[in-house]
């Protein structure tokens, strides 16, 4: 599909290439997350058969280095299919006329560091988001952990400046959230902190114009903090679009 230096990215094409991407995804969120080891080794839930998966490999061995799960979707009449409509009451986004993609389970090999492994990911995920004329991209956007203390200035900082728009404003549905924008808005976020405190993910989604849900998720499965980030591809800024388009 593309090719960066020593990396190539594609889409899986059968049972096997999935199998290694949950293996992949099991290495990064279970184990190095020290959660309890799923018996076969890998991270499936029932999402991944509707999914189309993405594949970042070695062009010389083979060996998958980075992947995720991309969900189509033809407006937001359909976003009840999604993984996030588990966590987030979505009602608003359901009147999306758009078509929209959401975007799941991104990991990269945590012994890898090359930058070049993110930025063919991502020109890969723009020639999707193109070729499938979506309009929305959107998914969670996890932090470690469950103890939102330890991001007060990163979660400072989205309800400052990151909040979605009301029109798309997700709700509360899952038992136990943390309502930040409510708790933290005018407190005062330390910028340089609180963008070295967020994933690597939802940096890149606030760099397109993204924003996020006013409450993040506590998922006790995967011990960690996640809160609902979309971006709307009409927004994006136009160099930063034609940067990640060219990886």
């Amino acid at each position: 599909m593309l090719e960066r230096g020593r990396w190539s990215a594609r889409f899986a094409a059968g049972p096997a290439d999935v199998a290694a991407a949950q293996r992949l995804r099991h290495l990064c969120f279970i184990d190095r997350a020290g959660r309890v080891p799923r018996a076969d080794g890998r991270d499936c839930d029932g999402f991944d058969a509707a999914c189309l998966h993405l594949l970042v490999e070695d062009r010389a061995t083979g060996t998958l280095v980075a992947c995720c799960r991309l969900l189509p979707l033809q407006s937001g009449a359909e976003i009840g299919r999604s993984y996030s409509a588990q966590y987030y009451e979505l009602g608003r986004l359901a009147g999306f006329a758009g078509p929209m993609v959401e975007l799941g389970r991104f990991c990269i090999h945590p012994d890898l560091t090359d930058p070049d492994i993110l930025r063919l990911a991502w020109a890969a995920l723009a020639r999707f988001v193109d070729d499938r004329g979506a309009q929305m991209l959107f998914g969670c956007s996890s932090f470690a952990g469950t103890e939102a203390d330890a991001y007060l200035d990163a979660f400072t900082l989205l309800a400052e400046r990151h909040l979605a728009p009301n029109r798309w404003l997700p709700r509360v549905k899952a038992p136990r959230v943390v309502r930040f924008a409510e708790r933290l808005r005018g407190r005062g976020a330390d910028l340089r902190l609180g963008l070295r405190r967020m994933p690597p993910l939802l940096r890149t989604y606030l760099a397109m114009g993204g924003w996020v849900s006013d409450h993040a998720v506590v998922d006790d499965d995967l011990g960690t903090l996640h809160v609902f980030t979309g971006v709307e591809i009409g927004k994006v800024p136009g160099a930063r679009a034609a940067r990640l388009r060219a990886g």
